[in-house]
């Protein structure tokens, strides 16, 4: 990759890295007062329509998002064409959730339900507006224009929220963020892009894009509904209560890891998009994220399962002790999500949906499996099958690539070993230290300094190839500002 080029994807990674740790802050701040203020069952009522509503986002997109974004010569008879096509989904997808309402509350048996999947699906029209913007973003690496959409939805969504907590309305105000959080996001990504769909519209380059976008539908519907599948089946045969225990404890690692990925996601497909002719640029590419990405994510997923109860004490209050098993679980599972991100992203770049579909079908049915024979047994049991399919679905993204980039999955993990290494011990350490008889605060602020110097400390003495990468890296860009 030249040096130009290498340039641009570090600073659309950092613009889009500091635009999802932006939102995800406030979103984070957000919770916690929510928390506070909510009890359990009012963010399990909510986790229990959105279950639904993010399956119908995954049509929304219809697989043609991504299409834009791998098409070498995409123009705006593409996108327009694009445009207008997501938009009547999005009318008719809408419809579907209106009318399904009193089905949806009827299955639940919460009457209360069918007002609030009304609302809060109003939220797939807008993003049909803004899904196209957000391809000409990604496709022409303009990620700055994210970070001015997400933070303004962001703040003013929370200030709306946390108003409407404070005032009594309970689960409505987590409905008012949520939408408004999208509309506010879409409206300036409107005002900062200059993109507009033009009064143009082509059958044959939609079918072009749709022969390339369904497999990456089909793949995507199934990662949504069986994503979902284990909050609708807790949320029916369990409590509302578990299902908002289980969620919590899902939120926190999320927040730390859908920054990292989301950037790297974001910024990766278009990159090795340009450089799709070129195996071992892709490859290369590839291998870089891997190591740099799991780097980053071991200390934190580790640390923070390791701290787990007194993050939960002192953020939450003992009242979400119960989501603690959950969020340690979580930990673990998204510890390795950067592997699937980059293997996934080269699957894309190559143009091989065939492949991505397949894969997708084989690693959901063995979900499945695993999902149907812990079912009745305990929602914990529930989450220790979708651990054991996490890693399963590991090894099932990483094989193409030993044939498609010479990039088996024994190498990729023998890349990432050393960090995962260092950020066990880093662990071990942090969580005998957890075990003293301190105040909870001061306890957990020892904690993560100690993590925090015992990971970089012992990157400097075993001379990790990620942390010299990352320093390469960072030392020009200080030394400039230095200058300056």
């Amino acid at each position: 990759m030249s040096q130009t080029n290498n340039k641009s994807v570090i600073a659309n990674f950092i613009w889009r890295f500091a635009e999802r740790s932006g939102a995800q802050l406030v979103t984070f701040i957000v919770s916690i007062v929510l928390a506070r203020l909510l009890m359990p069952e009012d963010y399990g009522t909510i986790a229990l329509v959105t279950v639904f509503t993010t399956i119908m986002q995954v049509f929304v997109d219809s697989g043609l998002g991504t299409a834009l974004i791998q098409k070498k010569d995409a123009d705006d008879l593409d996108f327009s064409s694009v445009f207008y096509f997501n938009f009547v989904v999005c009318i008719v997808l809408y419809l579907v959730m209106f009318f399904a309402a009193p089905f949806i509350a009827a299955f639940y048996n919460m009457p209360e339900l069918t007002p609030v999947v009304r609302v809060i699906s109003l939220t797939i029209i807008i993003s049909g507006i803004k899904g196209v913007q957000q391809s000409f973003v990604s496709r022409n690496m303009l990620f700055k224009r994210f970070f001015y959409a997400t933070l303004g939805g962001t703040i003013f969504s929370a200030f709306l929220g946390i108003a409407m907590a404070y005032a009594g309305f309970g689960f409505w105000a987590i409905v008012a963020q949520q939408l408004s959080n999208t509309a506010i996001d879409t409206l300036i990504l409107w005002i900062t892009v200059k993109w507009r769909p033009k009064l143009m519209f082509s059958w044959n380059r939609l079918k072009g894009l749709l022969s390339f976008g369904w497999k990456m539908l089909c793949s995507a519907l199934l990662d949504t509904v069986y994503g979902n599948l284990r909050n609708l089946l807790i949320g029916k045969i369990y409590s509302s209560s578990d299902l908002a225990f289980y969620n919590q404890g899902d939120k926190f690692p999320k927040l730390i890891v859908s920054n990292i990925n989301t950037s790297i996601d974001s910024v990766l497909l278009p990159a090795m998009s340009k450089e799709q002719d070129d195996k071992d640029r892709v490859k290369k590419m590839t291998r870089r994220s891997i190591m740099v990405s799991c780097y980053i994510m071991a200390p934190l997923m580790i640390g923070l399962a390791c701290c787990a109860s007194n993050i939960v004490v002192v953020v939450l209050t003992e009242k979400w002790l119960p989501c603690v098993f959950f969020l340690q679980i979580f930990c673990i599972t998204y510890m390795f999500y950067p592997i699937h991100t980059a293997n996934l992203n080269a699957i894309k770049a190559m143009g091989r949906s065939d492949l991505f579909l397949k894969m997708e079908i084989w690693k959901k049915v063995i979900g499945m499996i695993l999902l149907l024979a812990t079912l009745c047994i305990s929602v914990k049991a529930m989450a220790y099958s979708l651990l054991i399919s996490t890693f399963v679905s590991m090894i099932i993204n990483t094989w193409p690539n030993k044939k498609l980039l010479d990039y088996s999955f024994i190498e990729q993990m023998k890349d990432i070993l050393p960090s995962i290494l260092l950020a066990v011990g880093m662990g071990v350490v942090v969580y005998f230290i957890g075990l003293l008889n301190l105040p909870t605060l001061p306890l957990l602020l020892i904690q993560v300094i100690c993590g925090g110097v015992i990971y970089v400390a012992g990157s400097a003495i075993f001379k990790l190839e990620p942390f010299l990468y990352l320093i390469g890296i960072i030392k020009p860009m200080i030394q400039k500002r230095r200058k300056v």
